[in-house]
């Protein structure tokens, strides 16, 4: 379409923006949830560090249990965390449990569903197999092994890693500060009673949302209203905050009271690029103000939390390192109903989901489709996406989805 850029080139150009990941910190593993790391991690131990039995049971030398029937002499006992220290010799075993270190000359373990203890003699009930149920030193990892990359978020599975591998602390990029500014004289916070001509502001506690869980930190500069000297304030707001990127939230269009772009030119603005063959989120806009990134969302609700997803969390993961950070979250699925013929703009479709016979994810769009409307996006699924220009759809048709419990957390 005339004047708009794709959606693609939109990110492209966002991504491209980012002069690059913000600084580094170390922090202990305790407060290292949710972080992006800032460096390759690798094993400062190797995992498990000795030989451990995966099952309770007697420490043997396979050779002493090779037929059932053999009698072995009991001698000790092998803990976790409470080694057995001898050696094993001839015919003797040493009672183990799971986890436990498996004793210097034992080769195998003697699993205590076939054994029959007998004062102290342990007498074995089926053949033992060298290195049966023994775990060996450095089964999980070693110590110098690459573990976790650059980028990736440290997550429980991550975390646990990363503690079994040594580390008490980890590099991580601090979190980037997106200052979030919502504009019009037709909003009100949450809690105040708008006139009969307002609205209560929603899209600011969506974008926060959208901003921490990407691994960002939200600051909130409030509403401003249309005039320009308290936009150009809260601008200000913004640059003593050290935000790396501002969001603002309404105003960019071109209506008389859309003194967004217009107050931010005066700032100073290098304006990248303004409108995206986009649906909902057309009068998006990016560009520069000063070393500060800034991205305009349209004010429609719908609009905002959408272009929030595609574009604000994107840019937050570029500059925490992630080289992920445009990667295609989409996913593929069916139509549940048929669609007409699309125009130029690129639509993500509010949509619920079930599951077609092959497994795959069927998509139904809503009927209703404004952006205004919030309803819809809060018992929608997943987001249908249609590409610009594509031709009338059948239900059951090949489509591309984004599924919104997990990505809008």
């Amino acid at each position: 379409m005339s004047g708009l850029i794709s959606v693609a080139e939109a990110l492209a150009r966002i991504l491209a923006s980012v002069p690059g990941p913000v600084a580094a910190e170390d922090v202990p593993l305790s407060l290292a949830a949710g972080r992006t790391l800032a460096a390759d991690i690798a094993a400062l131990r190797t995992q498990p560090p000795f030989p451990a039995s995966a099952m309770d049971g007697y420490a043997v030398r396979s050779t002493d249990a090779a037929e059932a029937g053999a009698p072995l002499r009991l001698v000790g006992t092998s803990a976790a965390g409470h080694g057995f220290s001898g050696t094993i010799g001839p015919g003797e075993t040493v009672r183990i449990f799971t986890g436990a270190p498996v004793p210097e000359g034992a080769d195998a373990i003697l699993i205590q569903e076939n054994a029959e203890a007998r004062a102290e003699i342990i007498v074995a009930l089926e053949p033992v197999a060298p290195q049966k149920f023994i775990r060996r030193a450095g089964l999980d990892f070693t110590a110098g092994e690459a573990l976790l990359a650059a980028g990736d978020t440290l997550d429980a599975r991550r975390l646990a890693l990363a503690a079994a591998a040594g580390h008490a602390r980890v590099p991580v990029r601090r979190k980037p500060r997106v200052a979030i500014l919502a504009t019009g004289d037709e909003l009100v916070q949450p809690g105040q009673t708008p006139a009969w001509d307002q609205i209560v502001a929603s899209n600011a506690l969506a974008l926060a949302a959208l901003v921490n869980a990407a691994g960002g930190e939200a600051i909130d500069l409030g509403i401003a209203g249309d005039t320009l000297p308290a936009l150009e304030a809260a601008f200000g707001q913004a640059r003593d905050a050290r935000a790396d990127l501002l969001v603002t939230l309404g105003g960019a269009s071109v209506g008389d009271h859309d003194l967004v772009q217009a107050a931010l030119a005066r700032e100073g603005l290098e304006l990248g690029f303004w409108r995206v063959a986009l649906r909902p989120g057309k009068p998006l806009m990016h560009g520069h103000l000063g070393g500060m990134l800034v991205i305009g969302l349209p004010g429609n609700p719908v609009s905002s939390i959408v272009c929030g997803l595609l574009f604000v969390v994107p840019a937050i993961r570029a500059l925490l390192g992630d080289p992920r950070a445009g990667e295609d979250r989409s996913e593929p699925a069916r139509l549940g109903r048929d669609l007409p013929a699309n125009d130029g703009r690129q639509d993500y479709m509010r949509a619920a989901l079930d599951t077609a016979p092959d497994r795959l994810p069927v998509a139904h769009p809503e009927s209703r489709q404004d952006s205004s409307m919030l309803a819809v996006l809060g018992r929608a699924e997943a987001l249908l996406i249609r590409e610009p220009d594509a031709p009338a759809a059948r239900a059951g048709d090949p489509c591309r989805i984004i599924r919104l419990d997990r990505h809008l957390l």
